[in-house]
């Protein structure tokens, strides 16, 4: 007769155990990523992490680390979309209508 083991068999890789936004959050934890990092490490689109940060700003308030946005910036005349609400990356620049944009930067800091 064979023994059952104990522990229950994972059918999953070890690095799909984790969730697409606690992917995220261990990647710019101590880091400052661009959304095209960011996408690139967790292999998810830039249009899905644009949508899983704007999530994970919401529970990192609740705790006690801190979401760091850094604005996106015109690489024209360097105006910078400090007061942007919106995490995404701007069209056009308001000063030049430029639209070389650079987008914006993402870290979490405790």
């Amino acid at each position: 007769m064979r023994k059952k083991s104990a522990e229950p068999k994972s059918f999953l890789p070890p690095d799909m155990k984790e969730t697409v936004r606690q992917k995220i959050i261990s990647a710019i934890k101590g880091k400052t990523l661009s959304v095209r990092e960011i996408s690139t490490t967790v292999r998810a689109s830039e249009k899905e992490v644009y949508n899983h940060l704007s999530h994970i700003q919401k529970t990192v308030h609740t705790s006690k680390l801190t979401f760091i946005v850094s604005p996106a910036e015109c690489r024209k005349c360097g105006f910078s979309f400090a007061k942007r609400a919106k995490l995404t990356r701007p069209g056009k620049c308001p000063l030049c209508r430029s639209e070389t944009i650079s987008g914006p930067f993402f870290s979490i800091r405790e």
